[in-house]
């Protein structure tokens, strides 16, 4: 992840996170500077958003301006949509890998991207980027 902020010529900073047993997150650690900056998350998929919406509490506390989450598969189960809701996100962007117009009706937070315009993306910046 370092050496594509260093090709797009951003900041880079990262949250470890620490799981003493499976779906519970012991610890996190922000690594890096975001004081003043907008913070993107990323990550592959979010179920119940505990920890993206404790993520996004840390980034705040650490002084970034906006945070946003983008995630691959938004599966949005459980207290989810409430934490969505009740977190510090400008905007949650998801795929359509998974039907969201429900979960939209109940948090105006969540944005939809069309998977098949991502992956002509990612195929298009993978050419520029790496080839």
């Amino acid at each position: 992840v370092t050496s594509i902020a260093d090709r797009l010529n951003v900041e880079f900073a990262l949250i470890h996170k620490e799981r003493k047993k499976a779906n519970e997150v012991d610890r996190m650690v922000l690594v890096g500077d975001v004081k003043d900056r907008v913070a993107i998350l990323v990550d592959d998929m979010a179920d119940t958003c505990g920890t993206i919406c404790h993520a996004a509490d840390k980034l705040v506390s650490a002084g970034a301006t906006k945070v946003y989450a983008i995630l691959t598969h938004g599966i949005f189960s459980g207290p989810a949509i409430s934490r969505i809701n009740n977190a510090a996100f400008e905007a949650v962007v998801v795929t359509n890998t998974i039907p969201q117009e429900e979960k939209m009706k109940h948090c105006p937070k969540i944005q939809v991207l069309c998977f098949c315009h991502l992956l002509k993306l990612w195929i298009y910046l993978f050419i520029i980027l790496w080839c």
